[in-house]
């Protein structure tokens, strides 16, 4: 059973699905950072900063009018965080927008590398054929013997 189970781990598949987890995991801290931290403020600026994180409706419970979705929370309310759920909506959104354009470049990038290695090296000129080579010797011979 243990060797069965290091044949398992030594396919090149494991260990290629094992990497991409882990580069994936990092890839999205990556993408988290970059619309939480450069997009979305961008974002805020054109639309004047509008969040819609702390729209909610008290659903159950007493809460203090204007306090934040963490405060009603707390206070132990039952919301219905609808402007949360727009957010995680626009986030994602922006999310899905940043990889599609990643991935595009990364392809990009690839067929550009792969079409450079398929091109065919620039083509050396070409001798003379066989046939005109012999019918040079022809020529020189008759020359000579003139």
């Amino acid at each position: 059973m243990i060797k069965e189970f290091k044949d398992f781990i030594a396919k090149g598949n494991v260990m290629d699905m094992a990497v991409g987890i882990i580069i994936g995991a990092a890839f999205t801290a990556i993408v988290a950072s970059l619309v939480g931290d450069l997009i979305n403020p961008l974002i805020g600026l054109f639309t004047g900063g509008v969040d819609f994180t702390n729209n909610y409706a008290v659903l159950a419970g007493d809460v203090a009018e204007g306090s934040s979705l963490e405060a009603a929370r707390e206070a132990g309310a039952s919301v219905f965080a609808y402007g949360a759920f727009i957010m995680a909506i626009v986030n994602f959104l922006i999310i899905a927008w940043v990889v599609f354009i990643l991935v595009k470049t990364v392809n990009r990038v690839k067929e550009s590398a792969e079409t450079e290695a398929e091109a065919p090296a620039a083509e050396e000129p070409k001798g003379p054929t066989q046939e005109e080579l012999l019918a040079e010797i022809r020529d020189a011979l008759k020359a000579q013997a003139s």
